[in-house]
């Protein structure tokens, strides 16, 4: 299990190129994973989704997607990250090398990259054979991520993901839930590191929660999410809530 991870800061050669640029990368120090499963929480732009880049990277992951030993190299240009990766240091009770890290913005790559693998002759069976025994793109977006949870994750491992609800339903959230639920009970050795802006997901029993607002990273509680604090209360109070957003549009909510 990955139990920590440390910005080597003697590594840094310049705070103001990015990441480092990025408040809560720039005061990032030691920081300390407690639970199997743990979720970076917080605004677009607040760095969760670059440090789990970094994580991937460092361990040996695709950076679009993938485990040690898939990549996708043609498309793998995101190399701003570097400097990050090469600071990292991350600090294991038990490294087993295995895992996933799965990103929804590029997983459309991943799929056209498997299918590229397929055309091309070999002695062993297609890729496709361990993802499903078809194409990925023969399935809806939704799918054919889910398909990948379920086949991918039911092991030992660290598995990262980069906001999986864009390509799940509400209902798929919670079914992902129950996949987390069974892989974490069944696998000792399985570990969960996950930024989302889902209220859903964030609601995971005992769930370490890291938020990168406020210029840093530091534990919350779900109900301190913005995640779970704007769904609440939208959903309590709707009318109220959909009329201070429009205040510009009064007419809006005039009966004809």
């Amino acid at each position: 299990m990955l139990k920590k991870l440390t910005l080597l800061r003697e590594r840094v050669q310049d705070w103001d190129i990015y990441p480092f640029s990025v408040p809560a990368i720039r005061q990032l120090g030691v920081l300390a994973l407690r639970s199997r499963i743990a979720f970076f929480a917080g605004e677009n732009g607040t760095g969760k989704s670059t440090l789990l880049e970094a994580i991937a990277a460092h361990y040996g992951f695709g950076r679009e997607g993938g485990n040690r030993n898939f990549r996708n190299n043609s498309t793998e240009s995101n190399h701003s990250i570097d400097p990050l990766v090469k600071a990292l240091r991350l600090s294991f009770d038990k490294k087993t090398g295995a895992g996933f890290l799965l990103r929804a913005e590029s997983f459309f790559n991943t799929a056209s990259h498997i299918d590229r693998l397929d055309e091309e002759p070999g002695e062993g069976p297609p890729i496709s054979a361990f993802y499903g025994g078809r194409s990925l793109h023969t399935r809806s977006h939704g799918e054919t991520f889910f398909t990948v949870l379920d086949l991918k994750f039911r092991r030992n491992g660290l598995f990262l993901l980069d906001e999986p609800e864009a390509a799940l339903s509400p209902q798929r959230q919670l079914s992902f839930l129950v996949l987390i639920h069974d892989v974490l009970h069944e696998f000792k050795d399985a570990q969960f590191i996950i930024s989302t802006h889902s209220a859903v997901l964030l609601a995971y029993p005992k769930a370490q929660i890291l938020s990168f607002d406020e210029e840093r990273v530091h534990e919350i509680d779900y109900e301190q999410t913005g995640s779970f604090q704007v769904a609440h209360r939208f959903l309590n109070h709707r009318e109220v809530f959909l009329e201070e957003l429009f205040a510009d549009t009064p007419w809006l909510f005039k009966e004809d």
